[in-house]
């Protein structure tokens, strides 16, 4: 019953994972705007902790830092030449001519929500990990993001 059970949620995670991957070669873009909201629904749940605004959840805190490491995985891969025009995104050119730059970002957005995930243990160590992991989108959406008007 449990193997059975086992490679049912198995089966199922290598369906998601292939779908997401296919989702990423037809629409860049579409797969890029996605994490970026699964970013955000991560962002303001930690936020809301640090802010008082919800209460400390240690397991949600190392969910959303698991997000982080997971699109910090996954985005790369998401700027193929094909998508640096055509379609909405605020994608800036930059991105393709500093590549390597941009893509040591998101390694670094990733390190450093696995140190975070692995070092908070409650709300005072949530509120510097927040801090330094969501430095690296500010700096990141700086150097890379056209600005809408």
């Amino acid at each position: 019953m449990k193997l059975s059970l086992f490679c049912a949620a198995a089966a199922v995670a290598l369906v998601s994972v292939a779908t997401t991957a296919v989702v990423a070669q037809q629409d860049p873009i579409a797969a890029r705007k996605a994490l970026m909201k699964e970013s955000g629904q991560a962002t303001a749940v930690v936020v809301k902790m640090t802010k008082g605004e919800t209460p400390f959840d240690l397991a949600a805190a190392q969910k959303s830092l698991k997000t982080y490491q997971d699109i910090a995985a996954k985005m790369p891969a998401l700027f193929p030449e094909s998508s640096k025009s055509g379609g909405e995104t605020t994608a800036a050119p930059a991105i393709w001519e500093k590549m390597d730059d941009f893509k040591a970002r998101f390694v670094k957005f990733g390190e450093d929500a696995k140190a975070a995930e692995a070092s908070v243990k409650d709300l005072d160590s949530l509120k510097a990990a927040v801090a330094n992991v969501t430095r690296n989108c500010g700096g990141c959406h700086e150097a890379y993001r056209v600005k809408k008007s």
